[in-house]
């Protein structure tokens, strides 16, 4: 969205606006601007959410585990979860074949990992973070 697009939706005449929205990048409020690539284009719509537990939740496992997990390019996120399972995944793949090996191959090999539970998601309604309210 250009800067005078954003003034026109906040109320807001382009000079203030751009001199708000400098200061929320140099305060850190917006760490940076990526582009948004379309899953479906790149054969990567299949989605499946992974619950996994780990054996040892020690904080050197937990970062072992944590430095690996990073370098699986497919893991689209993953959450440490205070919870009955230790960390959820977000995982893209082409298919439910290719995600089964990644699966097998590559996030049951991560260490300190005890079990993994698989939940393909039928859908996406909604997904990224972002919002614009004001820019105070």
């Amino acid at each position: 969205m250009s800067i005078t697009d954003l003034a026109a939706r906040i109320g807001l005449s382009k000079t203030p606006c751009q001199i708000r929205f400098r200061r929320l990048i140099a305060e850190g409020y917006i760490e940076g601007f990526k582009a948004i690539l379309n899953p479906t284009k790149m054969q990567l719509d299949h989605v499946a959410f992974v619950e996994v537990k780990l054996t040892d939740t020690r904080e050197a496992a937990l970062k072992s585990f944590n430095d690996a997990v990073k370098k699986v390019a497919e893991v689209d996120e993953c959450h440490m979860i205070a919870g009955r399972f230790d960390y959820l995944l977000k995982v893209r793949t082409r298919d439910i074949s290719k995600y089964r090996r990644v699966l097998g191959d590559k996030i049951s090999t991560l260490p300190y990992v005890g079990s993994t539970s698989t939940y393909p998601a039928m859908e996406t309604i909604k997904e990224g973070w972002s919002r614009v309210t004001s820019i105070a």
